[in-house]
């Protein structure tokens, strides 16, 4: 029997989707975001010194395909990424109607998104009264702060302060399909915050608003505020059965790392392991030693979307790529015959792009177990598809196997 195990790379897209020009970053067309490209070529001119030093350093990544997928995806050569592949390569695209994390993941687990996501508007407040009123009645608070699109962690520091003062969650959103709730983790509670995210989470999921996120931060005015790992995602239910579901179904064992329990509902998920991105790399080798035969692992690594891709920090990007691509010798070392490891992404977040949003991109395909293999370009659900045929397990949706 087999394991399989589907490591997304959270925004770490290669340029060139065809729709590209329908979705916009700060008013500006995706058109030519690039994200591993433009980082590539910000490390070859000099331009990402800050705590690393050279040309783009992925030589695992590259070895199993990763400048190939660029090249194909885009047209774009990525400065040292140019290795012959020596595993399965190739890009996939995107068709459902967002850039957002629960579109990608949805579509790569094998179920395209099948409606528009509502997005909340530019302007103040940012949120409907009766939206507003329901979260103060549910907090028990005579109001809210915020109410505005914002940067989670510059929207702490702003207000921080007030929040301790008057004990008002703080209320924000993004260009994505969110609704996030910040309260400090003592003087708020922890787990009244999560209980809040909770019971309003029902009322944004029939908005068709894609997630409510509790963004727990401790600190105080003297010596700042900062956000902790326990965030949690109340993310709406998937509309259909996805990869998880289908390995599950046919009595095979699921372990999530990272965002995935939260994507997904935990539906289709037996165990879930959870942490910062060194945790979960942590996770995933010990996994690859402890995942029974006939399992599949579903992995998201969100820092380089997260601490880099939204603060358009290219230097911070191209160390947590470069730190990412260094582990990946002790994953491939603990990999037993018949394993099949695919690494891919949910969207690009071009950290040289304008604005603060996810960027529309095409994402690499790569793969260790199989040997040298081009797939060329291929739809997101063909990744279901094509775990599901390794593990063979039945396969629902649009999905083709590529393998």
């Amino acid at each position: 029997m087999t394991r399989a195990f589907l490591v997304v790379i959270d925004s770490v897209g290669c340029g060139g989707a065809p729709d590209a020009g329908a979705f916009f970053s700060d008013g500006m067309p995706d058109t030519g975001a690039n994200t591993l490209a433009h980082i590539a070529h910000a490390c070859a001119a000099g331009a990402a010194e800050n705590g690393r030093t050279g040309l783009l350093n992925l030589h695992n990544l590259d070895n199993l395909g990763l400048g190939a997928a660029i090249r194909l995806a885009s047209g774009e050569a990525a400065p040292g990424l140019g290795a012959a592949p020596q595993g399965l390569w190739g890009a996939a695209t995107e068709t459902s109607p967002g850039k957002d994390t629960p579109s990608g993941h949805w579509e790569l687990a094998g179920v395209p998104v099948p409606w528009d996501w509502h997005y909340f508007p530019r302007e103040l407040p940012a949120f409907p009264e009766a939206l507003l009123a329901e979260t103060r009645s549910l907090a028990g608070t005579d109001g809210t702060l915020g109410n505005c699109h914002a940067s989670g962690t510059e929207i702490i520091a702003q207000l921080g302060e007030e929040h301790l003062r008057t004990g008002w969650p703080i209320l924000y959103t993004s260009a994505d399909s969110v609704f996030q709730i910040a309260a400090h983790e003592q003087a708020f509670g922890l787990d009244r915050l999560l209980r809040l995210c909770e019971a309003i989470a029902p009322r944004l999921h029939a908005m068709r608003v894609g997630r409510v996120i509790a963004r727990p931060f401790v600190g105080s005015p003297e010596t700042g505020f900062a956000r902790t790992q326990n965030r949690h995602d109340y993310a709406i239910a998937p509309p259909a059965p996805t990869l998880c579901d289908w390995v599950q179904g046919a009595g095979r064992r699921v372990q999530a790392i990272g965002k995935i329990g939260d994507i997904f509902s935990m539906r289709g998920i037996d165990e879930l392991r959870k942490g910062s991105d060194a945790d979960l790399m942590e996770h995933w080798v010990a996994l690859m030693d402890e995942a029974p035969e006939g399992s599949l692992t579903f992995a998201n690594f969100v820092e380089f979307d997260s601490l880099y891709g939204h603060r358009r920090d290219v230097a911070g990007y191209a160390r947590a790529l470069e730190w990412f691509d260094a582990q990946l010798p002790r994953v491939f070392d603990r990999m037993r015959p018949g394993d099949l490891i695919l690494i891919t992404a949910d969207h690009g977040n071009d950290p040289t792009w304008p604005g603060t949003d996810h960027t529309r991109e095409r994402v690499p395909v790569l793969g260790a177990g199989l040997g040298p293999r081009a797939v060329g370009l291929v739809a997101f659900a063909d990744v279901a598809a094509s775990i599901a045929a390794h593990l063979d397990v039945p396969a629902q949706g649009p999905g083709r196997s590529f393998l």
